[in-house]
């Protein structure tokens, strides 16, 4: 039998603790597998773009996925599709699972782990949180970056003004009329937009201060300039796949650009910028999102519906 799993039964399902915990484990230990992930993406003659990420492996778990996703960014939601669980051992398929929920739950929710882990420390909880792209991703960065450290203060801006207004008023914060306004206002800003121009170059930014790039995720999405990428210390998710087809491909950067990946820091390998005590040195977070990702919280997702029995059941070999 394969289970169903809806946005309302994952909404009841995942806690953005276990996820955080998930997704940290899955940093430090992703690069163990011997089977690199991949993503496959191409135009369409529709305005959207399909996506396909494969497989999603991590030691110790006895299962893949393998996620099909439509975007669309003028549609609501943008992303839809489904992500395949299947069992390890034949192929078995476990589950299906609403691709949108999943993938803004881990994206945004590995964003704020990379996040809480490359900006400088804040023990007083002084500095101001800015945020550029007030989607669903925006919404799990804020939800579970708060989990791991607190803002005195939040700002936002959003080309749909309304939706930035939400935002704020969801987050107790302020909208912002534009993106350098932000970057004005904030120690740490997350951007998760659709962009295809940077949003923000060097000159719009200050030492000390950290920016998380979401959107640069597939060929001509970029939200950053190059020389910002180039200056800061730069820390992403795959180097290949970061130069393939995320931030260092929209700036013309190589592989070699980056400074780290997230696991590399997380376990210890590779120095975060702050990790001297200063703060004069920009930091980037840029990453790409990964298959395992996928992997992590659908299995997390997958084991509590199986022992909650949430979820319908169909038989599709019947």
């Amino acid at each position: 039998m394969t289970r169903l799993l809806t946005h309302s039964d994952l909404l009841a399902l995942l806690d953005p603790a276990a996820c955080l915990a998930a997704l940290a484990d899955g940093f430090r230990a992703a690069d163990d597998v011997s089977v690199p992930g991949q993503r496959v993406r191409t135009d369409l003659p529709f305005p959207g773009t399909a996506t396909a990420l494969i497989p999603g492996l991590l030691p110790g778990v006895d299962a893949y996925t393998v996620k099909v996703n439509a975007k669309f960014p003028g549609a609501r939601p943008a992303l839809r599709g489904v992500i395949c669980l299947h069992g390890g051992a034949d192929g078995e398929l476990l589950a299906l699972l609403d691709s949108a929920t999943v993938t803004a739950w881990r994206t945004g929710l590995a964003a704020a782990l990379g996040t809480h882990a490359l900006a400088a420390p804040d023990p007083a909880g002084a500095a101001v949180l800015g945020v550029i792209g007030a989607g669903a991703q925006a919404e799990l960065m804020v939800r579970g970056l708060r989990t791991l450290r607190s803002f005195a203060g939040l700002t936002v801006y959003d080309t749909d003004a309304g939706r930035a207004a939400e935002f704020a008023a969801r987050h107790d914060g302020q909208v912002s009329a534009s993106a350098p306004e932000v970057a004005a206002d904030a120690d740490v800003v997350l951007l998760a937009t659709w962009s295809r121009t940077p949003l923000l170059a060097l000159a719009d930014t200050r030492p000390g201060q950290h920016l998380t790039t979401l959107g640069a995720d597939e060929p001509g999405k970029q939200e950053l300039a190059g020389g910002l990428l180039r200056d800061a210390h730069l820390v992403v998710d795959d180097r290949e796949l970061a130069a393939s087809m995320g931030a260092l491909a929209a700036a013309g950067l190589p592989a070699s650009a980056a400074d780290a990946t997230l696991g590399e820091v997380l376990r210890g390998e590779r120095p975060a910028a702050h990790a001297d005590g200063t703060s004069t040195v920009r930091s980037v977070y840029a990453p790409v999102g990964l298959p395992w990702q996928d992997l992590a919280l659908s299995w997390l997702a997958f084991r509590e519906a199986e022992r909650r029995g949430v979820g319908g059941t169909v038989d599709l070999l019947g």
